[in-house]
C-alpha cells in the first residue's frame, strides 16, 4: 500500500514508525538559512525532504513594501515548539525545523523556514504545508510593513 498525494493514507512501507523528531523550532533575530533547516531533518529514512522559505516581497495588497519588521510576544518561542509538536504528531513525519525570524528584513529575506523530511513525498508536502499554515494562524508575532508611500501598517498576528 502507498501514499495518496497528500500523504493522508497510512503507508505500511516504513522499517520503523516515524520519529517526529524536532530537530529545530526557533524564534529569532538570526538571518535564516532553509538549506541549513533541509541538512537538520535528512537522515536514512527520509525518501523526501520539503522545504519552505517564507521570503519578503515587495508588495501587499497592490503597494509596494520597502521593508518589514517582526516583533514577536514573549511566548512566540513556547508556541512554536508546541504548533510543531502537534503538527508532527498529526502527520507520519521523521524530522522539521522550523524558524521564524523577528527584527528588520528587507526584501528577498526568508522570514520563515521550514524542513520536512518523510520516508515519501505526500506525507512532507503535508506536513509542511500544516506547519506554514499553523505557524501563520498561531505564532504571536506582529508584521510592521513599511510601504513605498511612506506610510506604514501593522498586520495582526493570531
Amino acid at each position: 500500500m502507498t501514499s495518496d498525494i497528500l500523504g493522508t493514507a497510512p503507508v505500511p512501507s516504513r522499517l520503523d514508525e516515524p520519529a517526529r523528531r524536532t530537530a529545530l523550532a526557533a524564534v529569532t533575530d538570526e538571518p535564516l538559512d532553509v538549506e541549513a533547516h533541509a541538512s537538520l531533518v535528512g537522515g536514512p529514512a527520509a525518501g523526501a525532504v520539503v522545504t519552505f522559505a517564507g521570503v519578503v516581497r515587495d508588495h501587499d495588497h497592490g503597494a509596494p513594501v520597502d521593508r518589514l519588521e517582526y516583533v514577536s510576544h514573549p511566548t512566540a518561542q513556547r508556541v512554536l515548539a508546541e504548533v510543531v509538536a502537534q503538527v508532527a504528531a498529526q502527520h507520519p513525519v521523521d524530522a522539521v525545523a522550523v524558524s521564524h525570524r523577528l527584527g528588520a528584513l528587507a526584501v528577498g529575506d526568508v522570514a520563515l523556514a521550514v524542513a520536512v523530511s518523510a520516508a515519501h513525498r505526500g506525507e512532507a508536502f503535508a506536513a509542511c504545508a500544516a506547519l506554514v499554515d499553523e505557524v501563520k494562524a498561531q505564532l504571536p508575532v506582529w508584521k510592521h510593513q513599511f510601504l513605498g508611500d511612506g506610510t506604514d501598517e501593522w498586520v495582526a498576528c493570531p
